[in-house]
């Protein structure tokens, strides 16, 4: 039987011709401004259809419903996520270069965040909400799987999977902290990411 989760937060269908690309893109822009203007909870369907050109039929041709649209957005920004990661992992040559492509890695991702306060709604958005958090695991599991097939052949075979439990559990708390520090003062914030880069470092020891 088809998983619930993704009957309401996939879209009704996938663009083929370019004027429905085009179309997408334009809800997904306008509710990406919206939600940094007046965060997720105020945005509704039928403002992001008045806004971004059309009657709210045509937002629903595409997207069941809110959660639909995060969703892709979500994606969107996954994709991004991936290609700046991969473009940092594939540096990674010898065990020497993993410590320093995490800081890379980490500063990438709370930069990204810190800049954009509609992708920080939108990340406390896929948190809170119970059917799209399987996107944020999916997503981390992923991008875990990138760095430690790059880095599993530096390692003992006894060290791999343990490592890449590890990965994965620095990728997905990465998110929280990064939440957590955008919340506290600058001086706070400051202090918060750098306590986790050291957590990251004396746990990477283990593996170097």
């Amino acid at each position: 039987m088809e998983d619930a989760r993704q009957t309401t937060t996939q879209p009704r269908r996938r663009p083929k011709q370019e004027r429905s690309r085009e179309r997408i893109d334009a809800i997904l822009s306008t509710t990406m401004r919206l939600i940094g203007e007046k965060g997720i909870d105020a945005v509704t369907m039928k403002e992001v259809g008045m806004l971004a050109g059309g009657p709210i039929a045509t937002v629903y041709h595409y997207f069941p419903n809110k959660s639909a649209i995060l969703a892709m957005l979500y994606e969107r920004f996954s994709e991004e996520s991936r290609a700046r990661f991969g473009a940092i992992i594939a540096e990674i040559r010898e065990p020497a270069d993993l410590t320093r492509a995490a800081d890379r890695m980490l500063d990438d991702y709370f930069n990204r965040v810190a800049a954009d306060p509609a992708i920080q709604d939108l990340q406390n958005a896929i948190q809170a909400d119970k059917a799209l958090q399987h996107l944020d695991i999916a997503e981390t599991r992923h991008q875990s799987n990138i760095l430690c097939d790059r880095v599993a052949p530096m390692l003992r075979p006894d060290q791999r999977e343990p490592f890449a439990r590890l990965v994965f559990l620095i990728f997905q708390l990465a998110g929280g902290v990064v939440r957590l520090a955008l919340t506290q003062n600058q001086e706070e914030g400051r202090r918060t990411i750098e306590d986790y880069r050291s957590i990251i470092h004396t746990q990477l020891r283990l593996f170097l």
